[in-house]
């Protein structure tokens, strides 16, 4: 099972203030221990939304629309994300209780979300595969 740790944005955040050494070395030690435990998948800090561009589709069939940041709501925002694959809900749970307030000063917020894996998505034999083979391809550039 596979989970993502959403981390949500603040204004600092959205403002582009780094996090302190002291909190930057606790997410890096957390990071390690998801290592040594073998669940973790990929970790990551986002750059404030005034570098982003959201993609609408606003309407059926028709050109998509590009928006240049900043985005409104911080709340609303996403700062940063870990991906873990672990055997349980409870398990993703734990992991996620142990992650170091992301902010700092107590303005931190996790969203925790279940990832679909691809059976639940579909039961087309044809697709199982091409999912298949596309994430040994993945693999394979990535150990490169």
């Amino acid at each position: 099972m596979r989970f993502m740790m959403i981390v949500k944005a603040t204004k600092d955040s959205e403002a582009g203030v780094k996090p302190s050494e002291e909190l930057f070395a606790a997410m890096m030690r957390y990071n390690e221990e998801l290592a040594k435990a073998g669940v973790l998948l990929a970790a990551d800090g986002l750059q404030s939304s005034s570098s982003g561009i959201r993609i609408s589709y606003p309407e059926p069939g028709g050109n998509p629309k590009i928006i240049d940041g900043p985005f409104t709501e911080a709340k609303e925002l996403i700062a940063g994300y870990t991906l873990i694959e672990v055997n349980s809900r409870e398990e993703a749970i734990e992991w996620a209780m142990r992650m170091p307030d992301p902010h700092g000063f107590g303005e931190g917020e996790i969203e925790l979300r279940q990832v679909f894996e691809m059976p639940e998505l579909t039961q087309d034999p044809n697709m199982l595969a091409m999912e298949a083979d596309l994430r040994n391809q993945i693999n394979m550039l990535n150990k490169k």
